[in-house]
């Protein structure tokens, strides 16, 4: 079973947008779209630029490094369906937004 931890309050990230965090030791690029939370690892494959200060449009976050665009659900890049970042599970408790990092 996942070991869910705590990383941000609901309220700390607006519809629309992403940010950056780090727990644990790890970075984690946290999405609100459409009031539903996805959490993605914070550093694009392409060329370690930071997601979570990417542009939301949708599911998809475009990197603002160089452009590339991945799909929060599932850390798909859109360039090329091969390439993935890692999509970390995401429970909402209340305020509460928690990431299984295992």
């Amino acid at each position: 079973m996942p070991n869910f931890v705590k990383v941000a309050a609901s309220h700390e990230i607006p519809e629309g947008t992403g940010k950056a965090i780090e727990v644990d030791g790890k970075a984690i690029a946290l999405f609100n779209v459409h009031g539903k939370f996805y959490a993605l690892d914070n550093t694009c494959a392409h060329r370690g630029g930071p997601l979570g200060d990417g542009m939301v449009d949708d599911n998809i976050v475009t990197c603002p490094w160089h452009g590339w665009q991945w799909d929060v659900v599932n850390g798909q890049s859109l360039f090329n369906p091969q390439i993935t970042v890692k999509a970390y599970p995401v429970t909402v408790e209340g305020e509460d937004i928690k990431v299984a990092l295992d």
